[in-house]
């Protein structure tokens, strides 16, 4: 070791140190052999053929082998395991004969009693003065500490792997239940209208989540069909159970009674009677009737809205605006709230479109603005006088363009009159459609 400054005596110059100084002059009188019987680590030189000519006592240990036994009578590669002396005769000796030196290979040794003992392998060729091979000189270091930090490494290693694949089918397994709960909260179908055409589609921001959208479209009686679409707070089992429960209120309030407010009005007493004290619940939500015209192909729209974004319509002759639905509260924060009812007339070519605020609210450019109510009907108005399946697919296409910036489940609803809309007879029923 270096001095590190003129405070660090030589020990052998210390005069005041006598056991000590003799202590460190009797490690120095190590013999050259000695040194080379007793390292920590097994040293052998062998024959250009591999015949063992001398071999310390250290690797002796390793093995449980007598000198007398090795020297002269065996090859380094008798000392390998099958697979060390395979590798041995195809990587490490033509290596060796090659490059005149070879490091650091992991190999095992057999033992006496049976036992394989992992090896690192280094060895070099001693030439003579005019560079003919003489001997190859090996150095065998201890790799059993190695071997057994590298094997539990690999179990670790395996562990975590199988945690991982555990933790993905455990994940898939969650999302195909939520996947059919979530289902379970929407029409499985939307029902055939006569006049009308409809169209639907749901946007899962997270299959690791339950969203609290909804929409569903049924018949009242003969004559009118009932609609609706809105959002419950929260996310997850409790926003699913206020899905599950607003969903059938609506229904059948609105099979006892069809006003969009009357109907409205029996959601918000529901939904206040049952989330008052310290979790309060809410929804918005728009409830709608539709009552088709047969003689003239009309349908007549009534609704209203209970905080929830107003509905757009889309005009045959390019037109394109909101449908003011003044007054309307959230649904369930109040014990009173005010709700109205709006009317409007759909005739051929014109379409009715309801969505939740997922679309609006969502993320787009690079300054992640809001994409807002005009962005919306700007693009609404480019899709006007087409069919309610052709606005909805380039609904679709709008929300995949936002990526990651659409960051919550959106519904979307589009109720619609075919542009060539003729009154037909039909001979079952006699009923037009």
């Amino acid at each position: 070791m270096c001095r590190t400054g003129p405070e660090d005596p030589d020990p052998r110059e210390t005069g005041g140190g006598g056991v000590a100084n003799a202590a460190f002059a009797a490690l120095l009188e190590d013999s050259a052999e000695e040194l080379y019987d007793s390292a920590p680590c097994g040293y052998l030189s062998t024959l250009m053929d591999g015949t063992i000519a001398k071999i310390n006592a250290t690797l002796l240990g390793w093995l449980g082998l007598a000198r007398d036994a090795v020297v002269g009578r065996m090859r380094f590669t008798d000392l390998l395991t099958v697979g060390g002396k395979l590798y041995h005769e195809t990587h490490f000796a033509p290596l060796l004969r090659m490059q005149g030196e070879v490091n650091g290979i992991a190999l095992e040794v057999e033992c006496a009693d049976g036992t394989r003992m992992p090896v690192l392998v280094s060895s070099t060729v001693k030439r003579g003065s005019e560079g003919e091979p003489l001997l190859v000189r090996t150095t065998l270091f201890d790799a059993r500490d190695r071997r057994a930090y590298e094997e539990e490494l690999l179990r670790r290693r395996r562990e975590a792997e199988a945690a991982r694949k555990q933790a993905e089918a455990d994940r898939a397994r969650l999302q195909e239940a939520l996947a059919v709960l979530q289902q379970s909260l929407l029409p499985s179908v939307l029902p055939d209208i006569p006049g009308l055409e409809v169209a639907s589609y749901y946007h899962t921001a997270s299959p690791d989540r339950l969203g609290g959208d909804f929409y569903d479209l049924f018949a009242l009686d003969g004559k009118r069909w009932a609609f609706f679409l809105g959002d419950v707070s929260g996310k997850g089992p409790r926003a699913a159970a206020l899905t599950s429960l607003t969903r059938h209120t609506l229904r059948a309030a609105a099979l006892h009674d069809a006003d969009p407010v009357t109907t409205l009005a029996t959601l918000n007493t529901v939904l206040h009677e049952r989330y008052t004290g310290g979790d309060p619940r809410y929804c918005t939500a728009i409830f709608g009737t539709l009552e088709p015209h047969a003689d003239s192909g009309h349908v007549t729209v009534q609704l209203a809205s209970g905080g929830h974004p107003p509905a757009l319509v889309l005009r045959a002759d390019g037109a394109c605006d909101y449908l003011p639905t003044p007054g309307g509260l959230l649904v369930g924060i109040l014990p009173d709230p005010h709700f109205a009812t709006a009317t409007t007339t759909l005739a051929p070519g014109d379409s009715l479109l309801l969505y939740t605020d997922g679309l609006t609210e969502a993320r787009t450019g690079p300054d992640r603005a809001l994409y807002g109510d005009e962005a919306l009907q700007q693009f609404a108005a480019g899709h006007t006088g087409a069919p309610p399946h052709a606005v909805i697919q380039a609904l679709t296409e709008l929300l995949d363009s936002f990526g990651d910036g659409l960051d919550d489940d959106t519904a979307l609803l589009a109720l619609g009159i075919p542009a060539e809309t003729r009154p037909t007879t039909d001979p079952a029923t006699n009923h037009h459609r």
